[in-house]
């Protein structure tokens, strides 16, 4: 189960998701991923352990495993959360540009909708949105930081997103494996840990350096899929048997 949230991000590791935040607010609806006004970094308490001899491991201070590290045990960002209202809807103005750190792990993890957090999985495959112009579509392997949507949502996400444009691309996809994290990659320094790079490429999960990296995103790689535009799609759905 996904744990219930605490003051800073936790993360679990099966699949069933207990009294989510709704996605609407007094702001129309927002996407479940959005990070809002009010929800920082949690203070920073990271360390350096050796792990094995000769071999750095990173930490928080105050560290839980179960919630402070992503399936693969990657350590990933804490980030606080607001309260939810009397409806259960989440508050704060939506950043639209950024992602909370936690729901989008937590929605990339179990293949839930970005927008509504309800499973994603639909006849057709799993529901991927791309911006028409996004290069990723032209190399391989395609990766995406965009968890999938479901029916209900691929036009609301296609039409909230600022990155999307007006004619987005889907990969309707049948194979979605993780690949790896975004974030920033740590080193011992004198008065403790240091951020020592942000790789522009996300770190596959076979990277030698991720046991000193702090995940913000999770990855994954689009396997076997069939690009279609957003049209051809909700024209499928809506004549699915």
């Amino acid at each position: 189960m996904i744990v219930p949230p605490l003051p800073y991000s936790p993360f679990g590791r099966t699949r069933r998701t207990p009294s989510l935040p709704r996605a609407s607010s007094e702001y129309g609806l927002i996407p479940f991923i959005t990070q809002r006004e009010g929800e920082e970094e949690a203070p920073d308490n990271l360390v350096m352990l050796e792990s094995t001899p000769g071999r750095l491991r990173l930490h928080y201070a105050d560290e839980d495993p179960a919630r402070d590290r992503d399936m693969r045990g990657v350590l990933v960002a804490r980030c606080s959360f607001n309260a939810v209202d009397d409806d259960g809807r989440m508050t704060g103005e939506p950043l639209w540009k950024m992602m909370h750190p936690h729901r989008q792990i937590m929605t990339m993890q179990n293949m839930r909708c970005q927008v509504c957090a309800s499973p994603a999985r639909t006849h057709l495959g799993h529901i991927f949105l791309f911006a028409s112009t996004d290069q990723a579509l032209n190399t391989s392997p395609v990766l995406t930081n965009q968890p999938p949507v479901c029916p209900k949502h691929a036009r609301a996400a296609a039409a909230l997103c600022p990155h999307l444009g007006p004619n987005p691309r889907v990969c309707l996809a049948q194979s979605a494996p993780l690949y790896g994290v975004h974030g920033t990659l740590y080193g011992p320094g004198t008065d403790g840990v240091l951020a020592v790079d942000r790789p522009i490429e996300p770190l596959p999960y076979s990277h030698r350096d991720l046991p000193r990296f702090l995940a913000s995103q999770v990855i994954r790689r689009l396997g076997c899929y069939r690009a279609v535009d957003l049209g051809q799609l909700l024209h499928s759905l809506a004549t699915a048997d």
